[in-house]
């Protein structure tokens, strides 16, 4: 919940706008305002406790004042952005990562007109992640790692199951297991869900920051009444046997008619960990080194614990920790519990750049680049895009005709563990890169789809409202599609009285193409029929012009351009063209 707080008439506008674009996040806290509120400081040290960020409409020296007797320490203090009285900066006042102020004083500035996020966080402003922003635990000298990283100082990065990071800085280099422990005086990132020794790898605790990965997956059996005791120690123990960490415990797996056992769901809870539950088929599905008569016998599956934890984990599962059994003395072991751990998956991102303009491009996609340790593009994308990514990731580039090949060296990258972005102008599933990455790619990477403006929606917004009633997009290069099966849906299209937008339409190779869809085009439309040309929609350059089907110009184009022809109800208003929808009203009286 996000606390508002404000003191004056501006403040309170400010507030009361915030709360309607956030209804369900956010919490006024009324002050001295007419309303029966308290004071202001009352109602700040309110919020600093009931909710877990906080919007101040303060100046930030009075904000300062305020929260100064409340602080408590850096993982539970909620994170508190202040608004100034003309709701210019949104600042990041305390807790910019763990508060998540940093994040929250960009969703203000967005929400309040002409207001701009003020972030002072070190690797926010060098662009670099923050090792606490990950979304894995960390631990160790996050602090003197993460400042070797921002001042340039070698920092060894060691990974034993390689992630899908974002991209580090050029002074961060990848390193092995002999390096990390070497007593030279460097730093090291390390990236395990192996248990350390006290004093840390090589006794270089001090200079080592550690990132636990969601790796490892405890299989979980119980009979009834198990108590909480013992299956947290069960598994607690097996974890330090086998040197692993607790912290990379991703969750606790048994069988669907444990689901709600209250030992389980209590030692999850300690852990910090969801239950996950599977039907005892699929259990029973699962070949496993120890299978039991004992589990069949009471659940319908000869493993529990073993078949859980593999199952969870999915394809290359390594089971780490056996089957064992609780030892509770004096009676019966009424737990088992096996640990597997789950092979990395790598990433790959397929973002749409949109049409070229930089305020077309979206949100998502900015993330996606932010967030990607590699970008693999056509070099000209990339260009439009370079600025935006962090310092030190690798890109791969290449020319005209070699889509195949980027979308195998993008699902490579992917494989070998690597947060990878795919780019392509307009949407990535649009006569794009998504379709060639996607023919690639098989179950085990992770792919996520980031849409983009089109070219053919961005020429729309330009001719007016062309693309108003049914419509569809054609590419007339024959590169990949032989001209019969072209012109067979352009005839359709003529013939069902589709509006039409014509991709890649011409080109010096390509000059008879056009000028033979529109023919056919026309033998259903007249040829007054309103035709929409835009080349280089959004970008430096930009041309749009309306004319007819009788009155195009096949040599005005390129492959620059985008050419829509309207359906036979499709009218030139004002200069724009405009397809009715086709509602009953419009057909008048």
């Amino acid at each position: 919940m996000i606390g508002l707080v404000s003191a004056t008439a501006a403040g309170r506008r400010a507030r009361d706008r915030l709360a309607a674009a956030w209804p369900e996040a956010t919490r006024v806290y009324d002050t001295g305002d007419g309303n029966g509120g308290g004071t202001v400081r009352d109602a700040v040290a309110r919020a600093f406790a009931e909710c877990d960020r906080l919007v101040c409409f303060l100046a930030t020296g009075a904000t300062v004042r305020l929260i100064a007797p409340l602080l408590g320490d850096k993982a539970s203090d909620p994170g508190v952005v202040c608004v100034d009285e003309a709701q210019q900066y949104a600042v990041a006042l305390l807790g910019g990562h763990a508060g998540g102020a940093n994040d929250l004083a960009h969703a203000v500035a967005e929400a309040l007109p002409g207001c701009r996020p003020v972030v002072t966080t070190a690797t926010d402003a060098a662009g670099v992640p923050g090792l606490d922003t990950l979304g894995l635990p960390v631990e160790g000298a996050v602090a003197a790692v993460s400042r070797a990283i921002l001042d340039g100082e070698p920092v060894r990065l060691v990974q034993h199951a390689v992630l899908p990071l974002p991209a580090l800085p050029p002074n961060v280099t990848e390193a092995t297991d002999n390096d990390a422990e070497s007593d030279d005086g460097g730093y090291t990132l390390l990236v395990t869900d192996r248990a350390l020794p006290p004093g840390g790898p090589g006794g270089r605790a001090g200079r080592t920051a550690v990132l636990r990965p969601p790796t490892l997956v405890v299989g979980v059996g119980a009979s009834r009444g198990a108590p909480a005791d013992e299956i947290t120690g069960l598994v607690e123990q097996a974890l330090a046997d086998a040197g692993l960490s607790p912290r990379s415990v991703a969750e606790l797996a048994t069988v669907e008619a444990k689901a709600d056992e209250p030992g389980i769901v209590e030692a999850a809870r300690r852990l910090g960990v969801p239950v996950r539950t599977h039907s005892a088929d699929a259990l029973a599905a699962v070949p496993v080194p120890h299978p039991s008569d004992a589990p069949l016998a009471a659940v319908g599956t000869p493993s529990v614990a073993e078949a859980a934890a593999l199952l969870s984990c999915g394809e290359g599962a390594e089971l780490v920790v056996p089957k064992r059994k609780s030892a509770p003395g004096g009676r019966p072991a009424m737990a088992t519990c096996a640990v597997a751990r789950r092979r990395p998956r790598g990433r790959l991102a397929l973002v749409g750049l949109g049409p070229g303009a930089r305020d077309l491009l979206t949100p998502r996609a900015r993330e996606e680049l932010r967030r990607a340790s590699v970008v693999v593009g056509l070099d000209q994308y990339v260009d439009q895009v370079r600025d935006l990514l962090r310092p030190g990731t690798r890109v791969l580039e290449s020319g005209l005709g070699a889509e195949e090949e980027r979308a195998r060296t993008a699902v490579a990258e992917a494989r070998a563990g690597r947060a990878v972005a795919l780019i392509g102008s307009g949407d990535a599933g649009v006569y794009a890169m998504a379709s060639p990455a996607l023919a690639e790619a098989s179950g085990d990477i992770d792919v996520v789809g980031v849409p983009g403006v089109t070219a053919a929606l961005a020429a729309a917004a330009l001719l007016g409202a062309p693309l108003g009633h049914d419509h569809v997009s054609i590419s007339l290069s024959d590169l990949h599609t032989p001209w019969e099966v072209i012109e067979r849906r352009v005839r359709a299209a003529a013939e069902s009285d589709l509006v039409v937008t014509f991709y890649n339409p011409r080109s010096r190779g390509r000059h008879w193409q056009l000028p033979k869809a529109l023919a056919l085009l026309a033998e259903h439309r007249a040829p007054g029929t309103p035709v929409g040309v835009v080349r280089n929609a959004s970008r430096p350059g930009e041309r749009v012009t309306v004319t007819t089907l009788g009155e195009l110009d096949p040599e005005a184009v390129d492959m620059m351009t985008v050419v829509t022809v309207g359906n036979t109800a499709t009218r030139t208003v004002a200069g724009r063209m405009v397809t009715p929808r086709g509602y009953r009203w419009q057909e008048g009286p």
